[in-house]
């Protein structure tokens, strides 16, 4: 099973998703792992030293055998020219399940959410992780971690 090594705890916060072919919401753990190095709140030097975008939020939903996915990104730094440009879902076992390109910087609108296209899940794969890409150091940051409804 592939988990990110990281240095501070994991926050598991509850959150529902929707099952969009049952017309229900299901109840589902969604996990949030960050590399963040600010304790205090003051997000200011966090944002001059953040090296990776941050996956925020991202909410999974099923369509009979297919799936999309919004992303919520923040990349304080965001600049023309280092900025998230995409994303990917990442099964347990660290293969890559989808991924989506961000064309340009989203300088005004921190945190940004985007919807990838549909993708499938393996059967058997009860959980997926997302990550975040800057275009100069990669894949890295704060990472989501949710059930897949099934």
């Amino acid at each position: 099973m592939r988990r990110q090594t990281l240095f501070l705890p994991t926050i598991v916060v509850s959150a529902s998703l929707l099952a969009s072919c049952a017309g229900s919401s299901e109840p589902t753990q969604k996990t949030v792992s960050s590399d963040s190095t600010s304790s205090s709140g003051d997000t200011s030097s966090t944002a001059k030293s953040q090296e990776f975008p941050d996956v925020v939020d991202a909410t999974l939903s099923a369509s009979g055998d297919e799936f999309t996915i919004a992303v919520t990104i923040s990349s304080p730094y965001d600049t023309p020219q280092r900025y998230a440009d995409g994303w990917r879902v990442l099964s347990p076992g660290g293969d890559v399940l989808a991924e989506h390109q961000l064309g340009h910087d989203h300088a005004n609108e921190q945190p940004f959410t985007r919807t990838g296209g549909t993708f499938a899940i393996p059967e058997g794969v009860d959980e997926v992780t997302v990550e975040g890409r800057d275009q100069d150091n990669g894949y890295g940051g704060a990472t989501v971690t949710i059930e897949v409804p099934r």
